[in-house]
């Protein structure tokens, strides 16, 4: 997984609330176990029209938001069902952070495993941080994870809460896996005692 220690990006601007994980990456994308590939299917039915036309008045369809690196979105983003697949298809697309006041549960948690950080702060502070990303280019925000601040176009920095266990985790690049490896060298040792003491049972297939 990807380090997240300081992101200066181009920030888009979506002021919509309870945007679902089908919204996010319809249920039709969702036959590839693959994080690859679905990008091009982020938000398809806000992006594209019946015909498989991009929208002109959609955020990512507009220049500098084609770029854009975080998101900045309204009440309860990720609700609706479960699947990983919501953030690995912004991800794809480069969104490497989510704002918003709050998340789905389930939702939160999956973007700290696929290294994107979503970041909670106060609905006020959100309407302010989307008129900052609506100047487009030149609007650009910093996210300093070390800090833990979100830092405006003209310097004024916000801070927001983590919980420092996912702040390590994302800081390292750590996820589950990543973790469980960290103690590798233990694991191996387990099993090769256990091997010595136990060797009537079956081995423990390597992963």
């Amino acid at each position: 997984m990807e380090k997240f220690t300081t992101l200066t990006a181009i920030a888009a601007p979506l002021p919509l609330a309870n945007v679902d994980t089908d919204k996010i990456i319809p249920a039709r994308f969702l036959k590839t176990i693959r994080r690859s590939g679905l990008g091009v299917h982020l938000f398809d039915t806000l992006r594209y029209d019946v015909e498989g036309r991009e929208r002109a008045d959609f955020v990512l369809n507009r220049e500098p938001y084609r770029r854009a690196q975080i998101l900045i979105a309204h009440e309860n983003f990720g609700c609706g069902s479960s699947r990983e697949h919501a953030p690995w298809a912004l991800l794809d697309f480069g969104i490497r952070a989510v704002i918003a006041p709050d998340f789905a549960d389930i939702f939160y948690n999956n973007c700290f495993k696929n290294g994107i950080l979503p970041i909670r702060l106060p609905r006020a502070v959100i309407d302010t941080l989307i008129g900052d990303a609506s100047q487009g280019d030149n609007a650009r925000l910093t996210i300093d994870l070390a800090r833990q601040v979100v830092v405006r176009p003209n310097g004024e920095e916000i801070y927001f809460d983590i919980n420092p266990f996912r702040k390590h985790s994302l800081l390292n690049g750590l996820d589950d896996i990543g973790q469980t490896l960290r103690h590798e060298a233990r694991i191996t040792s387990f099993e090769e005692a256990r091997r010595a003491a136990q060797p009537w049972l079956p081995a423990i297939a390597p992963v």
